[in-house]
C-alpha cells in the first residue's frame, strides 16, 4: 500500500511541475507589464478556466491528498523519541562495592566479571600488575 502511495505521489508531483510550467502566466504580454491589462476589471483581464488551470488544481489537491496519507501511513507505529529514549537513574553517591567472601566463590552483588580463579590458580595469577591485590581483598602479609 505504500509503495502504491509513493508512486502515485510521484506521478502527480511530476504532472504537477509540467502543467505548471506549460501555463503562461496572467499578465504575460507586454502590455501586461506596463500595465494596460484590461480595462473592465479591478485586477486585469481574466479569461475562462483553461484546461490547464483545471489540470493544476486536480493535481494540486492530489499532492495534499498523497502528502497527506504519507504522513498518516509513515507515523503509524512510531513511538515518540523520548519513549525510546535509554532510561536514567539520578546521580547519587557512590557505595563502596562489598568484598567477595573468603571461600572464592562471587558473592550474591558481585558483577559476572569478578569470578573465582579456576582450582590450583591464586586469586592473584593473572590479575592485575605483579604485587597488586584485587579490590576489596587484604593482602596476605596484612598490608606490612
Amino acid at each position: 500500500m505504500e509503495i502504491l502511495l509513493i508512486l502515485i505521489h510521484v506521478f502527480v508531483c511530476i504532472v504537477l511541475i509540467f502543467v505548471v510550467l506549460l501555463q503562461s502566466g496572467k499578465a504575460a504580454d507586454l502590455a501586461g507589464a506596463f500595465g494596460g491589462g484590461g480595462s473592465q476589471t479591478a485586477l486585469g483581464s481574466r479569461g475562462a478556466v483553461t484546461v490547464l488551470a483545471k489540470a493544476t488544481t486536480i493535481c494540486a489537491i492530489l499532492f495534499m491528498l498523497t502528502s497527506l496519507g504519507l504522513a498518516l501511513y509513515g507515523s503509524r507505529g512510531a513511538a515518540s523519541v523520548i519513549d525510546s529514549a535509554p532510561a536514567t537513574t539520578p546521580a547519587g553517591p557512590a557505595t563502596p562495592a562489598a568484598a567477595p567472601p573468603s571461600d572464592g566463590t562471587a558473592g550474591p552483588g558481585a558483577p559476572a566479571g569478578d569470578q573465582a580463579a579456576p582450582s590450583g590458580a591464586s586469586p592473584t595469577e593473572g590479575d592485575g600488575a605483579p604485587g597488586q591485590q584485587p579490590a576489596g581483598q587484604a593482602p596476605p602479609d596484612g598490608g606490612n
